[in-house]
């Protein structure tokens, strides 16, 4: 499966809620032992590649940051899915989700975009909507009126006193990655949508 993480590259969005998908494939990628993910050739992303311990047992994945902005990120995914010869069934996307309140982690089967311009990127690039993504609450920002441009709020940082609660977060759709790897998406929909939201 390739997992794909979405973000910014650059120190300068490394904290920003908008590459919390980002945190979340690294922090995979540290969990089970994959070292850094590393400039991917001609693929226009950060790859890493080994087996993942899942509920059922050991998977393969490749994991994937896109590295041209977020509203390109679907070249990357395209180029990724051709070099390793994956469907877009079992391309897994993460990603920070403003109509979730932080500390919702929640596992999706398809869908538009919402606004989100990575998704919209890569929706339009392999031509379909139908794959699966770990949804990562960041919230809506305070006083929101629908319509109203996000785009400052997703590329702001958490606050220093959510750094214990992002962590969680992380921890969580780490598990919601490897649910989704070793058991597939209903079956992981049905372990990890039913919990209780993460706790500070």
């Amino acid at each position: 499966m390739l997992v794909v993480g979405l973000g910014h590259p650059g120190a300068k969005y490394a904290k920003n809620r908008h590459n919390i998908g980002f945190r979340v494939v690294e922090a995979v990628a540290a969990r089970h032992g994959l070292g850094e993910l590393r400039a991917g050739g001609k693929l226009g992303g950060h790859t890493a590649t080994g087996m993942i311990t899942t509920p059922r047992g050991k998977k393969k994945v490749v994991l994937l940051e896109p590295m041209e902005f977020m509203n390109l990120s679907g070249f990357a995914v395209q180029r990724a899915m051709s070099f390793y010869g994956v469907d877009l069934a079992d391309v897994l996307v993460v990603h920070d989700e403003i109509d979730l309140d932080l500390g919702i982690v929640r596992v999706k089967q398809g869908g538009g975009h919402g606004g989100h311009n990575g998704l919209r990127s890569i929706i339009e690039q392999c031509g379909a909507n139908g794959f699966p993504r770990v949804r990562v609450g960041v919230s809506k920002p305070p006083h929101h009126v629908p319509g109203r441009d996000v785009s400052s709020w997703v590329l702001g940082d958490f606050g220093a006193a959510q750094a214990a609660l992002v962590d969680g977060i992380v921890g969580r759709a780490v598990e919601a990655v490897e649910a989704v790897v070793g058991l597939g998406v209903t079956p992981a929909m049905n372990d990890l949508n039913g919990r209780a939201n993460v706790q500070g």
